[in-house]
């Protein structure tokens, strides 16, 4: 256990010295569009570490407050309270020209963004730190990354959970602890700029109800229309488009906005139309009919296949990885294999290593080497890294200064030939951690999460260039397209209509995906989530890129991948979670493609234009 001290002063480390204003919200849900604050707490800190102010006040949300057996805060309680609007002029002077900081601050940003809208006023928040992201690059030896587990971590007493107050109070101290651990270490600081990338006004639109049937295949000449048929509009139509859709949708046809080879009908009163939908209408084989043809055979539409309706999925234990799968291909995977039975107990065990030097392709090969000997492969230098492995021009590593200070045993490339056994000291102990370190390629079945549960997927990446990179998602059905333009989740619509799928931001060097599986519309096969370089860099610049999934957002992870071996690459298809039959199952993929996003978002169905 690791004992706090009572402040921190980092005034003389710039990288680290801001004003810090440290935040808790208790609310009536979890979707900030919708829910309401119910209390709120703010401390702000000095860059010495020294405390400069706090407020804390229950907060009257004029609705149903909500789960009150996890916060306590009944209607009657919070009956007399203020509303937000007269409080948050006083919050927002807290906040100005501060770091905003929570724990699982997107949560906390988000819902203070919509409060401040709601009031009519800007929050007045440039930049925001996450201590859950910050505490996944220090990488302490806990069970999981809780607010609970990190206060035991820290030696820090934790008296009422769920009250804002004290969890701020508990975020201090864990906060000064994480932030000494990130300058001994010499982490980069996740901050992230405000307001992110998930702006309020690309707030999701209301859910398109989901086809109900599956997608019979092309209409063919002197056919009926049949229930699940992928249906798409262009140019101007006799009667309202609305109107067209509705009656298109209340037929059981499932009308799309873009055009792919799976689309069954195109419906275009110019036949010379040179539209984007009319062009590849042409280039796929398309059937294009008239308005007039096309509601002809909508007064018949014949009943189609529903989907299947998929019992839920009964807990089961995680089955070890496959050994190796194919390289995949864009845009269908193939089945893998069963896996293996687990094989027996591997040299490194417990180790985490950092390649250090080497040509990318050298540096690759080395951690798929770690990977092999049961190790898992670091990409940054953490708390929980264990060996180093220097490769030629390693030495020269900016790390290394801090690796000499740490004392961390450093080998040469022989070392993995021939690797001594684990160490009785690891920094996970006699608590082996029960991840899964996945091969690239490699397979597990999920087990069953618990009611409202959802899947993280994470991807993070050493900061060797500062190109941009953007983390994205594909919902797809059993053709492998999108069943709407809307399931395909990126920076600029963050949230799939259902919100079963949404992009969070915790740093400039990691995002993640969150999955829930419970909520998936019936046509959702699969979940492919990919990588994409916005510039002329490629992944050979960026180096490793490493996965992994936990069941929420701040548990221990089920699995793990660190993807590598590209070069030319500017996209890469990191993993996807897909069904077959009841049971959901993780690959990580780790596929790249030298063409950009836009090539990738075209093959899943999507018209970019």
């Amino acid at each position: 256990m690791t004992t706090v001290s009572a402040a921190l002063d980092v005034s003389c480390l710039p990288d680290y010295a801001h004003n810090w204003a440290l935040v808790d919200v208790e609310t009536s849900g979890l979707i900030a569009r919708r829910d309401r604050v119910l209390s709120i707490a703010v401390l702000t800190f000095g860059p010495d570490g020294a405390p400069t102010g706090d407020f804390t006040t229950l907060v009257n949300p004029g609705c149903d407050p909500g789960p009150v057996h996890i916060h306590g805060l009944t209607a009657e309680r919070l009956q007399g309270a203020p509303t937000f609007d007269q409080v948050a002029e006083r919050i927002g002077a807290l906040l100005q020209d501060r770091v905003l900081v929570a724990h699982n601050a997107q949560f906390d940003y988000d819902f203070l963004a919509h409060e401040f809208a709601r009031a009519g006023l800007h929050l007045p928040v440039a930049r925001r730190l996450c201590t859950l992201a910050l505490n996944r690059r220090v990488e302490p030896p806990t069970a999981d990354l809780s607010l609970a587990s990190l206060a035991a971590h820290y030696g820090v007493p934790q008296t009422r959970a769920h009250d804002a107050l004290d969890d701020t109070r508990v975020l201090a101290e864990i906060f000064r602890a994480s932030l000494a651990e990130a300058v001994r270490l010499d982490l980069q600081l996740p901050l992230v700029s405000c307001p992110p990338r998930q702006d309020p006004r690309f707030a999701p639109k209301l859910p398109k109800t989901p086809c109900a049937y599956r997608n019979p295949g092309p209409l063919k000449p002197g056919d009926p229309l049949v229930q699940g048929m992928k249906i798409a509009v262009t140019g101007e139509t006799e009667i309202a488009r609305i109107e067209l859709v509705a009656r298109s949708v209340a037929s059981g046809l499932n009308v799309m906005t873009s055009v792919s080879r799976h689309t069954s009908v195109l419906v275009a009163n110019d036949a010379n139309a040179l539209s984007a939908k009319a062009r590849r209408a042409v280039a796929e084989g398309v059937t294009v009919l008239d308005e007039h043809a096309f509601l002809a055979l909508l007064a018949d539409v014949r009943p189609g296949t529903p989907h299947e309706k998929h019992a839920p999925q009964a807990p089961v234990a995680a089955q070890p990885p496959a050994a190796t799968a194919a390289a995949a291909t864009v845009p269908r995977q193939t089945e893998p294999r069963q896996a293996e039975p687990r094989p027996a107990p591997k040299p490194f065990g417990r180790r985490r290593v950092l390649v250090l030097g080497g040509t990318h392709e050298e540096a690759a090969a080395s951690r798929a080497r770690v990977v092999e000997m049961g190790g898992a492969a670091a990409i940054n230098l953490s708390a929980s890294v264990t060996d180093i492995v220097l490769l030629p021009g390693g030495e020269s590593d900016r790390r290394m200064a801090r690796v000499t200070s740490l004392g961390l045993p450093v080998h040469d490339p022989a070392w993995l030939g021939t690797p001594a056994p684990e160490p009785v000291d690891s920094p996970l102990g006699a608590g082996a951690s029960t991840t899964e370190v996945l091969p690239r390629g490699g397979v597990l079945d999920l087990p069953a999460l618990p009611t409202a549960g959802r899947w993280h997927l994470g991807a993070s990446w050493a900061r060797q260039t500062d190109c941009e990179i953007d983390v994205v998602a594909f919902v797809l059905d059993e053709d492998e397209q999108v069943s709407c333009d809307e399931d395909f989740v990126f920076y600029g619509a963050p949230e799939s209509p259902d919100g079963a799928v949404r992009l969070l931001c915790d740093g400039p060097t990691e995002q993640s995906i969150t999955i829930d599986l419970a909520t998936l519309p019936p046509a959702a096969r699969r979940i492919a989530i990919a990588a994409a370089i916005d510039g002329t860099a490629t992944f050979g610049d960026v180096g490793a890129v490493q996965i992994s999934l936990t069941p929420g957002n701040d548990a221990q992870a089920t699995a793990q991948a660190a993807l590598d071996g590209t070069t030319s690459e500017r996209t890469l298809l990191l993993a996807e979670i897909y069904r077959r039959g009841a049971q959901w199952r993780f690959r990580a993929v780790g596929q790249g493609y030298d063409h950009g996003l836009e090539a990738l978002v075209r093959g899943y169905g999507i018209e970019v234009a």
